[in-house]
């Protein structure tokens, strides 16, 4: 076992090239720990026999001087991400048996770049869920306390990250999926803009939201590694092009100066203990020569209203698919035709929180009501977009505390208004197709972490990097 496991990419490959311990030794440490720490259920397959052949060839590239950007890297991928020839289940029944035939075109470039994926992580089902309590395979501890829940639906990722279960972790994004679990575990969760990278081999919950997002403990990775998957993909067309990329990067100029929605910090639900967390961190920013501003977004008291409707109406569509024939499937015992197939498969295999939002995305789809929920919600996004634009060109940076609270006891918000009541800081950035990141920003009384979720112009993702590395407390 390794005494002194590294926090960063650039500390590793320090420590590889020093020959203080090789690759095979730190994937060997993660292996070992992952099975050491079952009981957090954060990890649900290691992929052992790949990833001690990919350490095996790392080795030899540190010995050869011939390595590549991630040369070494362990990393767990959440359950949604495909990796070739290894289950991608999403968290549920529906997809228990579904073996991946390629690579998510995210998972292929970080091989090509070096990086070891040594597992697959657990997840709310098909990432619909904000407290890692939802999946089809057991609930995910938060390792900082056992009897509190790590955020979701990157349950896994974050809880291992945080349990020193490996190096980076990927995870997935709708509203708020990497970055609540991030500050409920202490860690970086970093979303980008949308289309900022390929959401290619995603299983996907809301095409609209959807991203690809990364954990880490120290932002210099997460910069790293959104410098390699941050491409255009031919496989995804709603990945940015690169002239727009280069376009925007030309104009962009970071400046010190950060806003936050003043109504929408003093209203109602938020933990008092947050309230002063997010206020003394402005006033750190004060002391490293920000300019904060208040401002008024009157767009934000309807997103998570609208959140939910666009949320529900595209994953009923999204998983319409899922019927229990293809992908998979399971025994339902003797049917007589397609419909009985279809309704038997989707009443055993969906679990509770997926039908909900069947139910409700199909109502808000339906013929008389089209109009009046779903096609409205879509003039707010549109507004709210416009919102932050406008915002975006006198700030650099937009401050909301990543949550309302920090995590609570497992199995004390039952009720599911109560459970989305949490995604009220997050679900603006995605409504938006903003970058966004949640910063670990000190503890409260109990010793929970809280979180700083910093938002930017949309493709504008490396501001976040500059001001969360400029922000960094020494507490990870």
């Amino acid at each position: 076992m390794i005494a002194n496991i590294p926090h960063s990419i650039y500390e590793a490959q320090e420590n590889f090239k020093l020959k203080n311990y090789s690759v095979t030794d730190l994937v060997v440490h993660y292996l070992t720990e992952i099975n050491n720490k079952k009981n957090l259920n954060a990890v649900l397959e290691t992929f052992d026999h790949e990833a001690l052949q990919a350490a095996k060839i790392a080795d030899e590239n540190f010995k050869s001087g011939n390595t590549r950007l991630l040369e070494g890297i362990p990393i767990l991928v959440k359950d949604c991400i495909l990796v070739k020839g290894h289950v991608a289940s999403a968290g549920s029944k529906m997809l228990e048996k579904f073996v991946a035939p390629y690579d998510a075109t995210v998972i292929r470039i970080l091989k090509e770049n070096g990086a070891i994926i040594i597992g697959r992580t657990n997840m709310d089902e098909f990432a619909l869920g904000g407290s890692g309590e939802n999946s089809a395979y057991g609930k995910t501890l938060n390792p900082l306390d056992e009897t509190k829940v790590p955020g979701g639906s990157s349950s896994g990722s974050a809880a291992a990250l945080a349990a020193n279960l490996c190096l980076i972790a990927l995870g997935s994004d709708t509203g708020g999926s990497v970055r609540q679990p991030a500050s409920f575990c202490g860690v970086y969760g970093f979303k980008p803009s949308y289309g900022g990278n390929s959401r290619f081999g995603l299983i996907a919950a809301a095409s609209s939201l959807d991203t690809i997002g990364v954990f880490a403990k120290d932002v210099n990775d997460i910069k790293l590694i959104y410098d390699i998957i941050g491409k255009q993909d031919t496989f995804d067309g709603t990945t940015t092009p690169d002239s727009l990329r280069t376009k925007i990067k030309s104009k962009n100029n970071f400046k010190k100066i950060v806003a936050y929605p003043k109504e929408y910090i003093e209203s109602e639900g938020i933990d008092s203990e947050v309230k002063n967390n997010f206020i003394q961190s402005l006033e750190t920013l004060k002391l490293k020569g920000y300019e904060i501003k208040p401002v008024s977004l009157e767009s934000l008291k309807y997103a998570l209203s609208i959140y939910y409707i666009i949320n529900t109406a595209e994953v009923s569509t999204n998983l319409s698919r899922m019927e229990g024939l293809r992908f998979g499937g399971g025994d339902v015992g003797e049917i007589k035709n397609y419909q009985e197939l279809f309704s038997k498969s989707r009443g055993k295999f969906f679990g509770p929180e997926v039908k909900r939002r069947i139910i409700l995305g199909s109502f808000v789809l339906s013929h008389g009501y089209f109009d009046a929920y779903y096609g409205k919600a879509q003039i707010i996004r549109a507004k709210m977009k416009e919102d932050f634009a406008n915002l975006f060109k006198d700030v650099s940076i937009v401050l909301m505390p990543t949550a309302p609270a920090t995590a609570f006891v497992s199995g004390e918000k039952r009720d599911p208004l109560t459970l989305y009541l949490e995604d009220i800081f997050t679900v603006p950035a995605n409504l938006a197709g903003v970058p966004a990141i949640s910063i670990p920003s000190g503890f409260d009384s109990a010793g929970l972490p809280f979180g700083l979720q910093a938002m930017a112009a949309f493709g504008c993702d490396e501001n976040l990097f500059t001001f969360a590395e400029d922000f960094k407390l020494d507490i990870i």
